[in-house]
């Protein structure tokens, strides 16, 4: 089927859609650092960097499915959770505007998973009435990516809303799966990484650290309360601020000492394929915001074998 999609960022639900079958004929983004990372692994994509409230939204081609991952910091326990009230969040009604242009057979949204508790219910109220008076009908599911093949924890919502009852009716979300993939078989730890990315004896962080790190098998990081470790051998959730603040990048022990993770080990332990890569022209801070803000491609893929009509 024929996508459109919306807030792309650097492509994580494009490319579980593209995973899947289907086409993405438009999509749009007004990250430009983002837009790098889009174009650098989708070169022939119809991307289209700009603000989604400037566009002309009949000039975005006809679709049968319309993708938005919406700014969820609006709507996160992790923010100020202002909603609607917030610019970012009045983004989610451009997503109408798209739908009314574009009469999809199918609309597909992903947000944080306070998004249904978010203002005591009153914002996925907004939400589900902003869809099912366009004539839909509505499934969603809050779930977590480690029950579906990726350790990690990170719980979000799925909104799958259908033009066609029967469609609706018949859709099923997966099943969980069990875990057969865990830290250590995604972050190889006998291989060495650039000496940047290690913590030397002489920090200051680094005694604290040693003293920490009782379990290889785990992830660390800094936080508010301490330093935090993983458990079983699933990550915690990967957060956009590991961009803004170094030391909440989580920390692994390898064979060679105790090192910050990669980018590319982040957009791993979120199920991207390895040949999915950051451009040179990208900073490294915005890789670990962009690995962060992204979605967990296996759960999309899961979702989407049974999307078909």
């Amino acid at each position: 089927m024929k996508v459109c999609s919306l807030f792309c960022g650097i492509g994580g639900i494009d490319l579980a859609f593209a995973q899947a079958g289907h086409e993405i004929v438009w999509a749009n983004d007004n990250d430009k650092f983002a837009c790098m990372t889009y174009r650098h692994n989708f070169p022939n994509a119809p991307l289209i960097e700009a603000d989604i409230r400037t566009v002309d939204k009949s000039s975005i081609p006809d679709c049968d499915i319309v993708a938005a991952g919406f700014p969820c910091q609006p709507f996160s326990i992790c923010g100020k959770q202002k909603g609607f009230n917030d610019e970012r969040g009045n983004l989610f009604f451009e997503v109408g505007k798209v739908i009314d242009a574009k009469k999809p057979k199918i609309v597909f949204l992903e947000n944080v998973a306070n998004l249904t508790e978010h203002d005591n219910g009153k914002t996925f109220n907004v939400i589900h009435k902003e869809l099912a008076g366009r004539g839909y009908y509505i499934r969603y599911i809050i779930a977590d990516a480690c029950d579906y093949g990726i350790p990690q924890h990170r719980t979000r919502t799925y909104i799958v809303a259908f033009k066609d009852k029967t469609a609706c009716d018949n859709f099923r979300f997966p099943e969980k799966v069990p875990l057969e993939k865990y830290i250590n078989d995604i972050i190889d730890t006998s291989v060495k990484v650039d000496d940047r990315y290690y913590y030397s004896p002489d920090n200051l962080k680094y005694d604290r650290l040693q003293k920490a790190i009782t379990d290889d098998n785990q992830l660390y990081r800094f936080s508010d309360w301490g330093i935090q470790l993983s458990k079983d051998g699933i990550a915690f959730t990967l957060k956009a601020n590991m961009g803004t603040y170094p030391n909440r990048v989580p920390i692994i022990k390898d064979n060679f000492g105790i090192r910050s993770i990669t980018p590319a080990e982040c957009l791993a332990l979120q199920g991207f394929p390895t040949a999915f890569t950051f451009s040179d022209t990208v900073p490294e801070r915005e890789q670990y915001k962009q690995a962060g803000n992204t979605v967990c491609i296996q759960i999309i893929k899961n979702i989407l074998r049974d999307i078909g009509i």
